[in-house]
């Protein structure tokens, strides 16, 4: 466990650890624990460019104002997306391309609650939203993360260290939901960034688990069952909330470090570490059961998978279901977008 005071010594020392003008892009930022995170980051960065995209243009007009009041310096770009459909990742990737050369972070957190369709482009809708988009910027956008001349990092906020069996007969999970399936798609989440990293050794994964943080998350689901069950939860949250939950901006804070500690270094030789770790945090061990090997699967107080989910993952390689869980992957782009990545 990495202690909050340690986990704030750190992100006390981005500002002189790590260069001005940072290049990030958060997607999934418009509310919960991607707004906070990106406004931790904006906070604590100097001279910050950082793009960020949601689906409301009111929120992005919002956070754009709040940001420039916490950093002045900073340059903030919002991008409203559909990240449901493929085609359009595909285009706002494009857009960053075309005016970067370079990227340091990519922070994923996008999701949905939505669920019983699909998208136009053939995908279970809430995986689409929270799997093959991520992946989708995550390919696309690579390049332009292994060019960067320091801090080289992918964050995704989803359930790190609650990898589970794969239903490979079900890789989209359309007998279940996402909280059911949660093990599974963990899984196939974690597999996913292996198999990207083996072609970007100097890049660093990190696959989240937050816990419980009360955000406005299932606020997209509609009907009068649901109006009932959030009205109750918001009438006893204030009771039960400080027992389970983890606060809104301390999750901010958790992320940040995640996304800058070199507790988390690329698993390739690489200066490119990060903010020195305080005293007594040392090098995570990646998904691999190796200390430092570039792929992470972190609770949120920063603690890595326990061994019995390494052993879980280890017998799914051997089995092949990891290079299952990525041909899918691809084989989807391709059949959506007629190529691997933009």
């Amino acid at each position: 466990m990495v202690a909050l005071e340690k986990i704030r010594s750190s992100n006390s020392k981005i500002a002189t650890a790590l260069r001005p003008g940072l290049v990030a892009v958060f997607a999934g930022a418009t509310s919960g624990i991607g707004e906070t995170s990106l406004k931790q980051f904006a906070r604590n960065a100097v001279r910050p460019r950082i793009y960020f995209i949601g689906r409301s243009k009111e929120s992005g007009s919002r956070i754009c104002a709040e940001l420039q009041k916490l950093n002045p310096e900073g340059e903030y770009i919002y991008k409203s997306v559909d990240v449901s459909l493929l085609r359009s990742v595909d285009n706002a990737c494009r857009e960053i391309k075309d005016k970067e050369a370079a990227i340091n972070l990519l922070f994923l957190s996008t999701g949905t609650m939505l669920s019983g369709k699909d998208t136009e482009e053939g995908l279970n809708y809430p995986v689409a939203v929270a799997y093959y988009a991520r992946l989708r910027f995550i390919v696309n956008l690579l390049p332009l993360l292994q060019n960067a001349t320091d801090l080289r990092r992918v964050v995704t906020v989803f359930a790190g260290t609650k990898e589970g069996t794969i239903h490979a007969n079900d890789f989209q999970g359309r007998n279940g939901s996402m909280l059911s399936l949660r093990g599974h798609f963990s899984s196939m989440m974690t597999f996913a960034l292996e198999a990207v990293a083996k072609n970007a050794p100097n890049v660093s994964f990190i696959h989240v688990y937050p816990g419980f943080v009360k955000t406005n998350y299932g606020n997209d689901l509609e009907g009068p069952m649901f109006t009932v069950l959030r009205a109750v939860f918001d009438a006893v949250f204030p009771v039960i909330g400080p027992l389970i939950a983890t606060p809104v901006n301390e999750t901010g804070e958790r992320q940040l470090f995640f996304a800058t500690s070199a507790r988390f270094p690329e698993g390739g030789e690489s200066a490119a570490a990060g903010v020195p770790g305080p005293k007594g945090v040392t090098v995570a061990r990646g998904t691999n059961g190796k200390s430092g090997s570039g792929v992470y699967s972190i609770t949120n107080d920063g603690e890595t998978a326990p061994h019995k989910v390494e052993q879980l993952l280890g017998k799914l390689r051997k089995g092949g279901t990891a290079q299952k869980v990525w041909l899918q992957v691809e084989e989807e782009f391709v059949r959506i977008t007629g190529a691997a990545s933009v």
